[in-house]
C-alpha cells in the first residue's frame, strides 16, 4: 500500500494564498481591522510615558484624567477592533479550508481505481480527518491570534524607534536570541511534525483495518495480534508528541533568556541617555513598557510554533494530494454510434501476475451476458473494465465503436453505469439518495424509477413516504432494499450500458425473486453485462461467458454449454447439487455455492 504525495512548502504556500486571493475585500478588510486593534493597544505605554513627563514637569492633575480617558477610550477601540478582527479572519479561513477541503475530496473521489485502492485507508482518512482539524484550528483560533501578535510587533517596534533610536537599537538585542531560540527549535521538531502525521496514519489504519475486519480476527482468535500492532503504532505516535514537547520547553526556556536580555538593555541604556538629558523618564518608561507589551505576542508568535507547524504539515499533505494531476479530458469527438460494447484483446495485472489475459468480447446493443466463472476468475476485474471504471494494462474497450480513451471519464459514465453488490445509502430522504442519479428528476420521475423496481409500495409504507430520512441517521434499510434503491437509481440515470457485478447478491435473502425482477426491469432496453452470483441470473441471460483463470474457455445459451458438457456444466452441476444430465435442468439450491 501507498502513501499519498506530500506537497513541498512552495506549493503548500501557493495552493493557501490563491484560495485568500478568492476573498480580497473580506481578506484586506480583516487585515486592516487587525492593524487598527494593533495600533490601538499601542496607546497606553506612550500615554503612561507621558504622564511621567508631565509629573515629573509639575504637572496638574487634569493630566492624570486625560490619559485615564485616553487609555479606557484605546481599551474601547482595541477590544471592539480585535473581535471583529478575529471574527473577519475566522471567517476567512473557515471559507478557504472549506475549499480547500472540497477540493481534496473531489481530487481524492476522481483518482483512478487502481491509485485509489493501492493508497492507505488511514492515510487518507487522517487527511480529510486530522489534517483538516489542525489546518482549521490554525486559520480560526491559532491564525488570528497570530496574525495579531505580528502586527503588534511591527508597530510596538516603530513606536520605540519613534520615542527614541538608541532605545529601539537596545530592545532589538534580543532579536539575535529569539531567532537563535527559533533556529534551534525548528532545526529540531520540523522532521517529529512530519514524522507524528504519518504516525497518526498508521494508527488510523491499524484501528480501521481491525474494525473492518473484527469477524477475521475473532475468527482466528487475531485480537491480541491486532491489539499490540494498535498498541505499537499508537505508542510510536505518542513518543514522537512527547519528544517535541521536550523539545519545546527548552525552547521556551531560551526564549525567556531573550526577553531578560532586551529589556534589561532598554532600562540600562535609558540610565545613562536620562543621565545625559538625551531623552526623558517618560521616554524611558515608554520604551520598556513597550517592550514588554511585546512580551505576550512574540510569546504568541513562537509557542504557537507547534501547531503552526502541526498545521504546516498537515496542510502539506492536503496540498500533495491537490498535486495529483487529474486525468485531462480528451478533446470533443464522435460519440457511440450504438449501445455497442466491445472488449479487445484485454489482458489485466495488478503489480502481479495477469489475472485477465487476452479477452476480446462483443456485446450487441440491447444483449444481456452473463459472466460466470469460479472465484478469482477475473469476473469482477473484466467488469470494471468493462464499464470503464479500471485501465487495463493492454488492449481496448469500445463503446458503440469508439475507443472510450477517446470518450473520456464524463462522456463514458454518461453512457455505462456500474452497479455492485456493494451499495451504499446517503443519509436524507430516500428522494434525495434516488435523484443523485439525475438532481433535476421530479417526484414523479423519482415514484416511477422506484415503481419498475417493484420498491413504490414499501417506499410508501415509510413514515414519510419519499421524504423518509434513510441511511445512517435515519430509517435504516435493509440490503435489499438498498439494492433496490440502486437499480431506481439506474432508470433514473438511463444509460445504454449497464454492468451488475454481483449486484443482486442480496437474492440469498428472502428478497431474492424481488431483486431478480428488478434487476431484469431496471436494465430492460441495456445492453447488460451480469457478473452471475446465482447461475439462475445465467440461465435468464441471452448468452453466457466463462472465464477460467482471467480467460474465457466458454461462451454460448444456458442450453447449448450445458450440452457441451464443459466448464459451466461444471459449475451447473455444483449450483443445483445433480449429478446426472437428465437434471440439469432442476431448480433445487443448495445451502452453498460458489461462481
Amino acid at each position: 500500500m501507498n502513501l499519498l504525495p506530500v506537497a513541498g512548502p512552495r506549493a503548500t504556500w501557493s495552493v493557501l494564498w490563491r484560495e485568500i486571493r478568492r476573498l480580497p475585500v473580506l481578506s484586506l478588510l480583516a487585515a486592516v481591522v487587525i492593524t487598527g486593534a494593533s495600533a490601538a493597544g499601542l496607546v497606553a505605554p506612550w500615554a503612561l510615558g507621558r504622564l511621567i513627563d508631565d509629573i515629573s514637569g509639575g504637572g496638574d492633575r487634569s493630566a492624570i484624567v486625560r490619559v485615564v480617558v485616553m487609555i479606557g477610550v484605546a481599551a474601547v477601540v482595541s477590544g471592539v477592533l480585535t473581535a471583529l478582527g478575529v471574527t473577519l479572519v475566522a471567517r476567512v479561513g473557515e471559507t478557504v479550508l472549506a475549499r480547500i477541503r472540497e477540493k481534496v475530496l473531489d481530487r481524492v473521489l476522481q483518482l483512478p481505481a487502481p491509485v485509489l485502492e493501492k493508497v492507505r485507508t488511514g492515510d487518507l482518512l487522517s487527511r480529510v480527518g486530522d489534517d483538516v482539524a489542525s489546518v482549521a484550528s490554525a486559520l480560526t483560533e491559532v491564525g488570528p491570534s497570530v496574525l495579531g501578535a505580528a502586527l503588534t510587533i511591527v508597530l510596538t517596534v516603530g513606536g520605540m524607534f519613534a520615542l527614541d533610536w538608541r532605545l529601539g537599537l537596545a530592545g532589538m538585542l534580543a532579536v539575535p536570541m529569539y531567532f537563535l531560540a527559533l533556529r534551534w527549535y525548528l532545526r529540531r521538531s520540523a522532521p517529529y511534525y512530519k514524522q507524528e502525521r504519518v504516525a497518526l496514519g498508521e494508527r488510523s489504519e491499524a484501528i480501521i483495518a481491525s474494525l473492518r475486519g473484527s469477524a477475521t480476527v475473532r475468527a482466528y482468535r487475531l485480537e491480541d495480534r491486532q491489539l499490540e500492532k494498535i498498541r505499537e503504532t499508537s505508542g510510536t505516535a505518542r513518543d514522537i508528541s512527547i519528544t517535541v514537547f521536550r523539545l519545546f520547553s527548552f525552547f521556551s526556556a531560551r526564549i525567556n533568556h531573550a526577553e531578560f536580555t532586551g529589556l534589561t538593555a532598554i532600562l540600562v541604556t535609558g540610565f545613562f541617555l536620562v543621565r545625559a538629558d538625551a531623552v526623558t523618564v517618560g521616554a524611558v518608561t515608554a520604551a520598556a513598557l513597550y517592550f514588554h507589551r511585546l512580551f505576550n505576542p512574540v510569546n504568541v508568535v513562537l509557542m504557537e510554533f507547534d501547531q503552526i507547524q502541526t498545521a504546516a504539515a498537515g496542510m502539506s499533505r492536503l496540498a500533495g494530494v491537490l498535486e495529483i494531476e487529474a486525468s485531462p479530458e480528451p478533446p470533443a469527438g464522435p460519440g457511440p454510434a450504438d449501445a455497442s460494447l466491445e472488449l479487445v484483446d484485454i489482458s489485466h495485472n495488478y503489480d502481479g501476475p495477469e489475472v485477465v489475459s487476452g479477452v476480446s468480447l462483443r456485446f450487441e446493443p440491447g444483449e444481456r451476458v452473463a459472466l460466470v466463472g469460479a472465484s478469482g476468475a477475473g469476473k469482477t476485474t473484466l467488469a470494471a473494465i468493462a464499464a470503464g471504471v479500471l485501465a487495463p494494462s493492454a488492449g481496448t474497450v469500445k463503446l458503440g465503436g469508439v475507443d472510450i480513451r477517446d470518450l473520456g471519464d464524463d462522456r463514458t459514465r454518461a453512457q455505462v453505469a456500474l452497479l455492485s453488490q456493494e451499495v451504499h445509502v446517503f443519509s436524507g430522504p430516500l428522494v434525495e439518495d434516488v435523484r443523485l442519479a439525475r438532481p433535476a428528476a421530479t417526484a414523479d420521475e423519482v415514484e416511477a424509477a422506484l415503481d419498475r423496481v417493484e420498491a413504490l409500495g414499501w417506499v410508501r409504507a415509510l413514515p414519510e413516504g419519499l421524504e423518509t430520512v434513510v441511511g445512517e441517521n435515519g430509517h435504516q434499510l435493509t440490503g435489499a432494499q438498498a439494492q433496490q434503491l440502486a437499480f431506481a437509481r439506474l432508470v433514473l440515470a438511463d444509460p445504454p450500458v449497464a454492468v451488475l457485478d454481483e449486484a443482486t447478491a442480496e437474492a440469498g435473502s428472502a428478497g431474492a425473486r424481488e431483486l431478480e425482477r428488478a434487476s431484469a426491469a431496471a436494465t430492460v432496453g441495456r445492453t447488460t453485462l451480469v457478473v452471475a452470483h446465482r447461475l439462475t441470473q445465467a440461465e435468464q441471460a441471452d448468452r453466457i461467458v466463462v472465464l477460467d483463470q482471467g480467460r474465457v474457455v466458454e461462451s454460448g445459451t444456458h442450453a447449448g454449454l450445458l450440452a457441451a458438457g464443459g466448464r459451466y456444466a461444471q459449475l451447473w452441476r455444483s449450483w443445483t447439487g445433480t449429478s446426472t444430465p437428465d437434471r440439469l435442468g432442476a431448480r433445487t439450491t443448495p445451502a452453498s455455492a460458489s461462481t
